[in-house]
């Protein structure tokens, strides 16, 4: 039998009872349908990850990490830092009618002057991204397959060699290979 060694990846665990202030984290579907039981499809459909290469913001309350942790054989997640989430809002956030979400419109239809400002107020927790405050921007993100490819298998967890279940700070860079 062969090991596999895995380098530069430490060992990632949520643990709910020790959530102390929530975070803002995003979640991308990587897996499909196929064999998915009732209940893990309904988890992904309030999460809004109906197809796969799809992208949500989550606020990381109590009830939202238990979503995520109840479908982690379907999806990777992890903390989004401020240069991802502008990034993202700018490139892969759209608004209804498809259209891409600009600045122009969040000083229309918002009380943001700026994508940097509606982003600090995201990672603050002062608005969620669902809010009405946030005139008609889709809450989801469609993200393309990675660029190379994703590192290690789609069928193993992040602390087997694979991409799926959390993975921390690794997800920033799992998006910008999708954008």
């Amino acid at each position: 039998m062969m090991v596999k060694e895995v380098i530069g990846r430490e060992k990632l665990k949520i643990n709910l009872n020790k959530v102390d202030t929530p975070q803002l984290y995003f979640a991308i579907r990587i897996r499909g349908a196929p064999g998915m039981s009732k209940k893990n499809e309904d988890t992904l459909k309030m999460l809004r990850m109906h197809k796969v290469n799809h992208g949500v913001l989550v606020w990381g309350s109590k009830s939202q990490l238990g979503m995520l942790l109840k479908v982690n054989s379907y999806i990777c997640f992890g903390e989004i830092d401020k240069k991802t989430l502008i990034r993202l809002l700018r490139v892969r956030g759209k608004v209804e009618g498809n259209r891409s979400l600009t600045e122009e419109y969040l000083h229309k239809y918002t009380e943001y002057k700026s994508i940097k400002e509606l982003a600090d107020d995201l990672l603050g927790g002062k608005v969620k991204y669902h809010n009405n405050s946030l005139f008609k921007i889709k809450p989801v993100f469609r993200l393309h397959p990675p660029k190379g490819g994703h590192i290690g298998s789609i069928k193993k967890h992040y602390n087997e060699g694979g991409t799926l279940g959390y993975v921390g700070k690794y997800i920033n860079q799992i998006i910008h290979k999708m954008m």
